[in-house]
């Protein structure tokens, strides 16, 4: 059970309401992680203008970006963004085996090479980042990556390690 309220929208400030409003609008509903969020409105919209800058824009496509928040939040443990962002991944059409390979094997054909090397840079960066070769970021730039969307995958990254800290203190739920 979470450890703070969850501001629902009949309770919501004026303010909220319209963040609330956009969020549906992406979603079809509100998360948790922003029903959480509401108890601080400056800190619910720069998070939920974040979230939207890197996961519906920018040059990658939505679904590698979903692929690294399941990454990184599984290296991070955080059950509630693993549980999200892998049915975000389902509904987009990827199969359950290919999610799982997403969480326990890395390695699997199913994964194309440039994405392996995206998302196991992704994890890199969450878990221990000082670590990152110079040789490892040319390498993303040999699959064609530009320094923009190497600064995208990193973002995408910082989001979700954000996130999923968050969410895990707060022990926020999925439902």
């Amino acid at each position: 059970m979470t450890r703070i309220k969850l501001i629902e929208k009949k309770e919501a400030s004026n303010e909220v309401k319209i963040i609330y409003k956009d969020i549906e609008a992406a979603f079809g509903m509100v998360p948790n992680l922003f029903k959480t969020y509401a108890h601080f409105p400056a800190l619910l919209r720069a998070n939920w203008e974040k979230t939207k800058v890197l996961l519906m824009g920018g040059e990658l496509p939505r679904e590698l970006k979903e692929s690294i928040a399941v990454v990184v939040s599984a290296a991070n443990s955080c059950n509630y963004c693993v549980a999200s962002h892998s049915m975000a991944l389902s509904m987009m059409g990827f199969s359950q085996e290919r999610i799982d390979d997403l969480t326990k094997n890395i390695e699997s054909p199913q994964i194309s090479r440039r994405d392996k090397k995206i998302l196991e840079y992704a994890r890199k960066a969450t878990l221990t980042p000082h670590r990152i070769t110079d040789a490892e970021t040319d390498e993303l730039k040999s699959h064609g990556l530009t320094a923009s969307q190497i600064v995208e995958v990193l973002g995408v990254m910082e989001l979700f390690t954000g996130y999923n800290k968050f969410l895990d203190s707060l022990a926020v739920p999925l439902t």
